[in-house]
């Protein structure tokens, strides 16, 4: 059920040098005492995301978890459902859907490009 992302930043030749991933919102930055401080939330909660599986933080070598941007976004509106008293399952599946939806326009605005550029170009001198 956890979010898989799909999309260009998904790194195929990121710069993976320490300045580079300062702009890698997928880069697991944060270590759980420092997200929970970000996102005013118990470090217990963010690990009911991880069992939820709405969030699959990575690991530092040590083992402890790390956030990346992307997933506090995911937490913070996780927090926001909950505060409105959606349960947390509910919570993670509406969260999904939002960012399933969200990709899905992004690819559908991205096609219409391409397919606009495709008609501008002038076709074959007819002679």
């Amino acid at each position: 059920m956890s979010v898989e992302r799909c999309h260009p930043i998904q790194d195929d030749s990121p710069d993976r040098s320490p300045a580079g991933k300062f702009d890698d919102e997928d880069y697991p930055a944060y270590s759980m005492g420092h997200a929970a401080e970000i996102l005013g939330v118990t470090q217990a909660f963010l690990r009911s995301l991880d069992a939820a599986k709405l969030l699959t933080p990575g690991r530092s070598e040590g083992g402890h978890r790390r956030y990346s941007r992307y997933q506090l976004r995911l937490a913070a509106r996780a927090r926001e459902l909950i505060d409105q008293g959606t349960a947390l399952d509910s919570a993670c599946r509406i969260i999904i859907l939002e960012d399933q939806l969200a990709e899905a326009r992004r690819i559908n605005t991205e096609l219409q490009h391409t397919h606009r550029r495709k008609l501008d170009q002038p076709g074959p001198a007819s002679g």
